[in-house]
């Protein structure tokens, strides 16, 4: 059964292990060989602005979103998040939980009315679980990042809480 709850320092291992997969950072904005203490440091990072949740399955840490409210005064409205999942582990709903568990929080406890998140045009997969949880494509940014020697384009999304 998968467990989502806040991630903690000694999950520091079991995060750092997700984002060293290729299809973690090649999906994301991370960089390959992240060192411990920058891990760390997002880490301890955590508040009410600033939330890490991971997914649990048999104690091994499969999967990790971060939420990160908007502090500006008019913008407080707002958050932005990202995640990732184990490799072997995708495809198995760990998404979806994670996913569902921040946007519980973004609507029924931190009053935040809107979700915002880039997404790469070519991860199928993970544009089709924003869409299922109620995120629209906003935009298009061409060449929004270096990945693999190339450019790649990506998806401006949001989702609006009409609540």
């Amino acid at each position: 059964m998968i467990k989502i709850r806040h991630s903690k320092k000694s999950d520091l291992q079991g995060i750092k292990a997700i984002f060293e997969q290729e299809h973690a950072y090649g999906g994301t904005l991370q960089l390959p060989y992240q060192s411990d203490s920058l891990w760390e440091q997002r880490l301890s990072d955590s508040s009410e602005s600033n939330v890490s949740l991971v997914a649990v399955l048999d104690d091994d840490i499969v999967g990790q979103l971060t939420l990160n409210v908007m502090e500006r005064a008019r913008r407080k409205h707002v958050a932005t998040l990202g995640m990732g999942v184990a490799n072997i582990h995708t495809g198995k709903g760990i998404g979806s939980k994670l996913l569902a568990a921040a946007l519980d929080m973004t609507d029924n406890w931190l009053n935040l009315i809107r979700v915002e998140l880039e997404v790469y045009t070519d991860n199928k997969a993970a544009i089709h679980l924003y869409q299922k949880f109620g995120f629209e494509v906003e935009g298009e940014a061409k060449k929004y990042a270096f990945r693999e020697g190339k450019y790649v384009d990506a998806f401006f999304m949001a989702r609006i809480n009409a609540n």
